[in-house]
């Protein structure tokens, strides 16, 4: 009979014990079916809507639909200029702020990761081991055995596990949080790809510029030479006074004097472009140094609709996320009103003897279900809550400026771009006719039909507008590429088929 109660004894201590795992079992399903059907609390983020004028996109279709050119997304193509190609690849491989955009998209990743885990329960492998002894003299005095207690061994080995139970979406709310933060270290990223691009571009039509510059100088510093040879030849021959002389040394003085300063200018924008390609000064001077047109566009550019714009800016993409991100932190605020609820267990083997730790007596188990609810903190809570709040306000009004702001430069770069075309073929008209000036006017001069003074007024007047056609041309195409970036251009929008690391 003893042995039939013991194998009882046994059974329904199984029984018990199976009892208790489903009882585990059911309370787990039970929380993650609660939690996850459950809405999280806040507001749920809704992307705001900003109209742009019918007249806005009707003036990018003229100016920017004419043709249809080169991708907006590689817009630099349509200059047909393999250097400026090259410069570019240069700068997507090799430039720093690219560098620590693409750190930024690898640290918001990581933090996303950590933020994810909170939906996961947290196990740790814990053991220990203690030698203790009791007090004879302590609370265990009426038990204390004949000589005193013995010291005592506690060895333990074993997995303790946490997890939060997210009833009313505050993990839910920081992970949307931390994704939308992550997005927006994306658009961050290519949002230095389309300035990066506009400042390569830029600086290089700017070196191409200058270059041009220092040779009409050069050209009309030669012209003026032999000017001055004539006068200083008539002066001995008695035909004219010295003060043909003077003022042709005078003229070609300041021709000379205006070089330097253009050189410093190339110089500078040389080496502002070795910092943007991360690239030897001396080794970009062998790649540019010899002198080029200025780079032209061969047809418009094709955008789609004008309305791609809000989807094409990085910048307003990011002002976007941002707000999403702020909106979701609402959320997770809010969830601190309302009570936290975890499952907490620990498995494992407790045993005073080393040699009796595998044994199944040793085996040592338990289950708790924590809440934790912060019903009063001063006014905390409710403050977070509104700072989270007025902080997503601030996010939108950056949205909407970021929005006014793009359509701003959109608007001024077509304008420019426009103007600064009528410009240039006016001064094209006027150095052409200035030039014929200049051959009659020496012609005239030689023959003794004309005083020095017409000479020199129609040599500086060449010079000027030569120098402004140079810089009409350029700001033409400088207006264009500000244009480009203005809308956005300089990484495929569709599908990205630059992945992100």
């Amino acid at each position: 009979m003893f042995f039939l109660g013991k194998k009882v004894n046994k059974v329904n201590a199984v029984i018990m014990l199976n009892a208790r795992n489903a009882t585990v079992v059911i309370m787990v399903f039970a929380a993650f079916a609660f939690s996850w059907g459950c809405a999280p609390v806040g507001p749920n983020y809704q992307k705001p809507e900003i109209k742009t004028p019918d007249a806005w996109h009707e003036a990018i279709s003229r100016e920017m639909g004419k043709q249809s050119g080169a991708a907006l997304q590689t817009w630099w193509k349509i200059f047909e200029d393999p250097i400026l190609d090259d410069l570019i690849e240069r700068s997507r491989q090799s430039n720093l702020n690219l560098k620590i955009a693409l750190a930024g998209i690898a640290a918001s990743r990581a933090r996303l990761g950590i933020v994810s885990g909170q939906e996961l329960p947290g196990a740790n492998a814990v053991g220990s081991y203690t030698r203790f002894k009791h007090s004879d003299h302590g609370p265990l005095k009426q038990l204390t055995p004949p000589g005193g207690f013995d010291a005592q061994n506690m060895f333990m080995v074993g997995v303790d596990a946490m997890w939060e139970v997210d009833v009313f979406g505050r993990i839910r709310r920081q992970i949307e949080a931390a994704g939308a933060e992550y997005e927006a270290s994306i658009e961050d990223y290519r949002d230095v790809l389309v300035t990066l691009f506009a400042e390569v571009a830029l600086a290089y039509v700017e070196i191409r510029s200058f270059q041009r510059q220092i040779q009409c100088a050069e050209a009309n510093a030669a012209i003026q030479r032999k000017m001055l040879e004539l006068t200083r030849a008539r002066y001995h021959s008695g035909i004219s006074s010295k003060l043909d002389t003077a003022q042709a040394l005078s003229n070609l003085s300041n021709t000379e004097a205006a070089i330097p300063p253009f050189r410093t200018r190339l110089n500078s924008i040389i080496n502002r472009l070795a910092v943007l390609l991360d690239m030897d000064t001396q080794t970009l001077y062998a790649k540019l140094g010899k002198p080029a047109p200025i780079p032209l566009a061969r047809e418009n550019i094709g955008i789609g609709m004008p309305a791609d714009l809000l989807r094409q800016r990085p910048d307003i993409r990011m002002a976007e996320k941002e707000l999403a991100a702020q909106t979701a932190l609402i959320g997770a605020a809010t969830a601190d009103l309302y009570p936290r609820f975890a499952i907490s267990g620990f498995f494992g083997l407790e045993t005073g003897s080393f040699s009796d730790v595998g044994g199944g007596s040793s085996l040592a188990w338990g289950i708790r279900s924590p809440v934790k609810w912060n019903f009063f903190s001063g006014g905390k809570t409710r403050s977070n809550i509104s700072f989270h709040k007025e902080i997503a306000q601030q996010d939108l009004f950056k949205y909407k400026n970021t929005v006014l702001k793009a359509m701003e430069e959109v608007q001024n770069a077509i304008v420019a771009h426009k103007q600064e075309k009528v410009r240039r073929n006016w001064l094209l008209v006027a150095v052409a006719a200035t030039k014929e000036a200049v051959d009659l006017v020496v012609v005239q001069y030689e023959t003794g039909l004309t005083d020095f003074n017409n000479v020199l007024t129609t040599q500086r007047s060449l010079f000027t507008q030569q120098d402004e056609l140079v810089a009409s041309q350029a700001s033409v195409v400088l207006n264009l590429i500000r244009l480009y970036k203005a809308l956005g251009g300089g990484w495929p929008i569709q599908g990205d088929e630059r992945k992100m690391p």
